[in-house]
Formats: C-alpha cells, structure tokens, sequence
C-alpha cells in the first residue's frame, strides 16, 4: 500500500470475506459466529479463531477501527458506538476510582457534561483548566493525575491546541495524553506522531461523513487499546457491524471531501470578516499546512436577530451536529453547551449570538451569499 494520506484514506480497509474475491468487505450483520464443535469453540479463546460474538468482535467494526489507526499512525484502534463512548473506555482504559483528570475547560459540552458529571459516578476527579495556560496545567495536577484531555481544535471556538507542549507536560510528570481529533480529522492533524498516547474522534462527523452513521473510534498503542476493548465488551459500548460499514465506506473519501471543507471554510471566514453585523469570526489562522478546518463560528449578538437570522438560512440546514457534505449550523447556547452553567457559558464566550457554522462541500460563493442573506435579513 502507498504511504501518502490519500491513498492510504482509499485502501486502507480490510477484506475478511473467507474464500470470496470481494472488492468491498461484505457486511457481517451477526450477533454470533458458528463452531464445528466444542475444540473449535475452544479455539476462539486460545487465539486461533477471531470471533464469536459481535458484542465482543465483528469484521466490520475491526475494519474501521484498524483502518482509522493506519490513517493516525496508531498501532491499533477500536469502534464504539459514539463519540462519547469512545471518549469513556479511553479514559476508563487509564484511569479508576480514586483517580484525577486535568481537562481542558473550553472542550464540546457533551464531553464536559460525561468528565464532569458521569465520571463522578466512577469516582474519578476532573479538574477544568484553560490549556492555553501551561502553568495552570501543572498547578492543576495531583499526586493522583493520570490523564490530560483536550481536543486538536476545541467546540466551538476553534481554539488549535498546543498538542506538542501538552504532551512535554504529561511526560514530565508520567501522565497519560488523550486529544480528540474530530474536528481536524488525521487529514489535518495526526496527535500519535506528537507522542499523545489516546486519539478519539467521533466518527458521527467527519470521518463517515454523511450525516447517518453515529459511531466513535479510539486509536493508540495496541496495550491501551486492549484495556479499552475490554470496557468495549464489558460496559456494551460495541458499534454496529452495519454502521461500520457505512463509516468504512465514508472513510473512503476523507481526503477529497476535507480539502474542499478546508477550502470552503477559509472563503466563508474571509468574507464573514468583513461583515460589520459580525462581531467576532472564530476561525484558526494556518492550523496546519493542509488547512485549518471545516468549521467557521460567528457571533453577531447585539447586532442581529438570532431568531430572524436562523429563519432566513434558506438552505442551510439547522442542526445539533456538524459534518456531513451539506452546510448547516447549530446554535451552541441551545444545543451542545446548553447544560453547561450560565457562568461557565459566560467564561468560554458561550453567547446568545453564536453561531457555530459546518461548512460543506457545495459551491463557496452560494454558501457565502446564504449567510450574508441571512444576516442582512436578521440586522437590528
């Protein structure tokens, strides 16, 4: 196989059709896998047969698992059924009761909802610190620490994180590294190659691509994967086997569809800018040499109507997501960071005018005029 990204985005899945030349991985829609005999069953748990249950192991949802590790340089990688549950056997894979997190304080607010909330419940600690402030990251860090959390670019202020110096940090003092990678995909940023130990995205997004898959992979070394599949099977946090499919099938196409987002974004962002109804543009200068995302957020409180300006999107579909082909945009405030307490929303700038805007692959000067229509429309 060629080492480049894009072939490696094209042919990186595996076919484990037995005795059939398929150039597609068929789909194993099974709960279970059939035995000769009891010496047979037996082989499974010695190591010689792969599968048995598709909770514990399917074809498909190895597929993508490995074929998301080719493309971040991991060793291994495993399927979940969601983000967030790719995120929880991640830290669950380092991590136990009794022990402590430092998570960055501006990451999605799904995430910070299962850190702060759910893993109190497993009696791990969390501690919510701005990572752009090294010293607040040291202060923050216990005796118990095991793990620092950020995401390569944050939700939904596109901060771009200082993967490299989080990673010298962690070393210094024996922690663990997770870095979720969603909205840079490996297209843009590979964390492995930085020395972070976990890399997590949701597949809901960019990596299946179309908006009707909803999965999550976690990639790393292959031991940490190990204890991660093992909360997999456990907890019942298993993918799909047609899902995965559908992701695998995605994946195919990473590479074009994120150079035209990339492309798209940076137009959109450069003429949102000179928009005098648009206070602030949220948008990475130069993150990475191929891009700096799909992703452009707006705020425009005080100088439109929030209401009148989703109304007049046309288009431009309203959703609590992102991704996908098509340009749509979600409304942070009511929606993703909606649970998040009202000081906390004032603190990450988490306003009654953001907008958080998912760039798609159609023509740019139609996704411009969309929005500059709409907010024409939407001015006080």
């Amino acid at each position: 196989m060629g080492k480049k990204f894009d072939t490696k985005s094209v042919q990186s899945s595996l076919n484990h059709a037995a005795n059939i030349d398929s150039k597609v991985t068929p789909i194993y829609q099974t709960t279970a896998f059939k035995f000769t005999d009891l010496d047979d069953l037996e082989g499974f748990y010695q190591g010689k047969k792969d599968y048995l249950y598709s909770r514990v192991g399917n074809p498909n949802t190895d597929e993508l698992g490995v074929a998301v590790a080719q493309l971040e340089n991991a060793s291994d990688g495993i399927a979940t059924s969601s983000g967030l549950s790719a995120i929880l056997v991640g830290v669950l894979a380092v991590a136990k009761a009794g022990d402590h997190i430092v998570a960055a304080n501006d990451i999605y607010g799904g995430t910070y909802q299962l850190l702060a909330n759910e893993l109190t419940d497993f009696g791990i600690e969390v501690s919510f610190v701005p990572f752009d402030d090294h010293q607040a990251i040291e202060r923050n860090i216990q005796s118990n620490t095991k793990l620092l959390y950020s995401e390569s670019i944050t939700n939904p202020l596109l901060r771009v994180e200082d993967i490299k110096s989080i990673v010298q940090i962690a070393k210094q003092h024996h922690l663990y590294t997770m870095i979720d990678n969603t909205f840079a995909t490996p297209y843009l940023v590979q964390p492995i190659l930085s020395g972070v130990d976990l890399v997590v995205h949701s597949a809901t997004k960019y990596l299946a691509g179309h908006s009707d898959v909803t999965a999550g992979v976690l990639v790393g070394e292959k031991e940490l994967i190990a204890k991660a599949r093992t909360k997999v099977v456990n907890i019942g946090t298993n993918l799909s086997p047609f899902d995965a499919w559908l992701a695998v099938r995605g994946l195919k196409t990473l590479s074009v569809r994120m150079e035209r987002h990339n492309k798209n974004a940076n137009i959109l962002a450069n003429a949102l800018v000179k928009n005098n109804a648009v206070t602030k543009v949220y948008y990475p200068e130069h993150a990475t040499e191929k891009g700096s995302g799909a992703i452009v957020s707006i705020d425009i409180t005080g100088n439109c109507d929030i209401n009148a300006f989703f109304k007049a999107l046309d288009w431009v579909k309203i959703v609590p997501t992102l991704a996908g082909v098509e340009t749509s945009v979600s409304y942070p405030l009511a929606t993703s960071h909606r649970a998040l307490p009202p000081e906390k929303q004032k603190e990450l700038n988490i306003t009654e005018g953001l907008v958080r805007i998912s760039v798609g692959i159609e023509d740019a000067t139609d996704i411009i005029e969309a929005f500059e229509t709409a907010i024409d429309t939407a001015k006080y």
